[in-house]
């Protein structure tokens, strides 16, 4: 009984400081969202998050990634290998002792605006409107990473302080392939269980979906339009590379039984994206091009849906006799992201569902995420099992009118303290 009100009485300091502080954060937000950190100029927003973190009093470390040295690592991967201007910023708060260490991780990089005429108010303004804050990345992430901030702000706010470390990653990159977590994570930050607010319209997510891009080159044999009999159209072959990669498809979502995904139609796609081939009408075109991204479930390694694509590939001579003398070339390229799991009973999943039904009075809705986070990098990487959780809806997140609602990124950040509370331990600061 005693720890039932115990708990009452936190929620409802938590609330109140939140309530109370609901304009400063809406604030906050406004100045994260419009610092525009599309690729290479993450660095205005990065040093804002710097600050407020020591305002914290966190130990603060702010360095620009060595694209030289992630280049070496298996799992980078990014446009590019030069980082001036696109710093990392990592806090950290030492624990009072004897409890456990929780690592939050944001991301601030944030897509480009597109085509202006297609948004309502400016992509970079922060505009409130009816409870909601419109801008790019207001919801894919920096709706999250306040969220973040402001449970860190709430728990200090009324007097509180963590038994265990606190870790918080604000990275570049996440777009791109996860190169700012890699570099983090190879500063040796790593903690007994990790949480990332991506927006999951406050659903839990235990498993994250991976994710590689792909390109087939499928090749045929010019000749003439006039008389294309003697040639072999490889636009003609590369439909039935198509209908091919769509039974590898179908083979392997019948192996995913996992009930986190049975609202899902297709728990790991295999998209196409870009078709090229061709370069005159007259002309049987020789090659085509196909890229695509291959899903890769939550348990599964990389390398190994890397060999079963290669295996799927080298059976079509059984579909067409042609492509035993001309296989179709497959490479891996681009992008790629980590899947990640964690056990649905892990301690974390207990502390979180439970301060879930505190704040919001339902029960948490479990799934695995369909696209790839840094949370695969953490879990697998830095053998710290990470967890996405977080305000705003995927449905807005990279288009024109991004927008995020601002009782959600509330309601997230009540969570997330008395999650840090429940999991880290705390104590009462000194009078």
């Amino acid at each position: 009984m005693a720890e039932a009100k115990e708990n009452v009485e936190l929620k409802t300091q938590l609330h109140c400081w939140l309530e109370q502080h609901r304009e400063a954060g809406i604030e906050l937000l406004q100045q994260m969202v419009r610092l525009p950190s599309t690729q290479g100029n993450e660095q205005s927003v990065q040093l804002l998050v710097a600050e407020q973190l020591r305002e914290l009093g966190m130990d603060v470390q702010v360095w620009e990634p060595d694209g030289e040295a992630l280049s070496a690592h298996s799992y980078f991967y990014s446009p590019r290998t030069q980082f001036a201007g696109s710093p990392n910023v990592v806090g950290v708060r030492q624990g009072t002792g004897g409890g456990r260490s929780l690592l939050l991780n944001g991301h601030v990089d944030v897509v480009p605006a597109g085509s202006l005429a297609q948004w309502e108010h400016d992509p970079f303004s922060g505009a409130v409107v009816d409870g909601k804050l419109y801008g790019r990345g207001a919801t894919d992430m920096k709706g999250g990473n306040a969220a973040l901030l402001l449970a860190l702000q709430a728990v200090q706010g009324i007097g509180l302080k963590l038994r265990g470390d606190v870790i918080f990653q604000s990275v570049i990159e996440e777009e791109s392939g996860g190169a700012g977590t890699l570099a983090a994570i190879l500063q040796g930050y790593k903690a007994e269980a990790a949480l990332i607010p991506e927006p999951t319209n406050l659903r839990i997510f235990p498993k994250q979906q991976g994710s590689m891009w792909f390109r087939i080159e499928v090749k045929g044999r010019s000749a003439h339009g006039g008389t294309r009999y003697e040639g072999v159209s490889a636009i003609e072959k590369s439909m039935i590379v198509l209908s091919h990669l769509q039974e590898l498809e179908a083979q392997r979502n019948l192996r995913v039984t996992d009930p986190l995904y049975a609202g899902n139609p297709i728990p790991i796609p295999i998209n196409i994206g870009v078709i090229e081939g061709g370069s005159w009408p007259s002309s049987v075109p020789d090659v085509v091009k196909l890229e695509g991204r291959m899903g890769v479930a939550p348990e599964e390694k990389l390398d190994d849906a890397k060999r079963e694509m290669q295996k799927w590939l080298a059976l079509l001579p059984g579909k067409d006799s042609w492509f035993a003398s001309h296989p179709p070339e497959l490479t891996w390229f681009g992008a790629r992201w980590v899947p990640g799991s964690v056990d649905a009973s892990h301690p974390f999943m207990d502390v979180l569902m439970a301060q879930y039904r505190e704040v919001s009075g339902r029960e948490p809705v479990i799934e695995a995420s369909p696209w790839g986070t840094d949370g695969g990098l953490l879990t697998v990487l830095a053998d710290t099992p990470c967890v996405v959780f977080g305000p705003g809806v995927t449905q807005v997140a990279h288009y024109p009118n991004e927008y995020i609602v601002l009782d959600d990124v509330f309601q997230a950040a009540e969570i997330i303290a008395l999650t840090l509370l429940h999991w880290c331990g705390w104590d009462r600061m000194e009078a």
